[in-house]
């Protein structure tokens, strides 16, 4: 039996990512959401809170892993990351692979990844969707959110591969700088493109 189409799905911070990951679901295709998965894995009773703890002590609670309590550990400290790293993306991989056996079946099934292009998580999929919007839409959407700064947005976007160039790097752009029902008609428009075989499979 032949797997389904993967669809990566990526786009850089207030892009709109949820938003359309929302819209492909509605559409009836699967969602792989790593960053839930991620969140499960470090939430109360998560598989790797004892691994987590054992790596950096201290740092984990009844209510799983205290996310500020981790992060001022691992932040700007690369050898730490890399041991939190070595942790967590084997098991969000192991959860990944569970995900596609459970949607075997499914012509196209969608892995929302962050930070695909900045960790290079592309491998095996067959064509990357990345989300966008004008750069003046994106910065009022983020310093919209609680406790959000210029100085913590400008951070996060050093941190990110730049939009220009994941666009430059797509197989297919969503843009998330029109209104709701132009972005859902873009999304219906890619899916029904690759459910129709227009788009060929081109793995990675």
């Amino acid at each position: 039996m032949s797997r389904p189409f993967i669809l990566g799905l990526t786009g850089s911070i207030g892009m709109g990512k949820s938003a359309v990951a929302l819209m492909l679901r509605e559409l009836g295709v699967p969602v792989f959401d790593a960053d839930a998965a991620v969140h499960a894995l470090q939430g109360p009773g998560g598989a790797l809170v004892p691994a987590i703890e054992a790596a950096f002590p201290g740092t984990t609670g009844p209510e799983g892993v205290l996310r500020q309590e981790l992060g001022a550990r691992v932040f700007g400290n690369p050898g730490a990351l890399a041991r939190l790293e070595a942790i967590v993306h084997p098991a969000v991989g192991r959860m990944r692979e569970a995900f596609l056996i459970e949607h075997a079946g499914q012509p196209i099934v969608v892995f929302d990844i962050p930070l695909l292009f900045e960790k290079g998580h592309g491998a095996g999929l067959d064509a990357v969707v990345v989300v966008s919007a004008p750069a003046v839409a994106q910065r009022a959407r983020v310093l919209a959110r609680p406790g959000m700064t210029p100085d913590k947005f400008a951070h996060v976007l050093d941190l990110q591969v730049p939009d220009a160039e994941k666009r430059a790097r797509a197989d297919f752009i969503v843009d998330t700088g029109v209104t709701l029902e132009e972005t859902r008609a873009q999304v219906a428009a890619l899916i029904e493109r690759i459910r129709s075989g227009a788009w060929q499979k081109n793995p990675r």
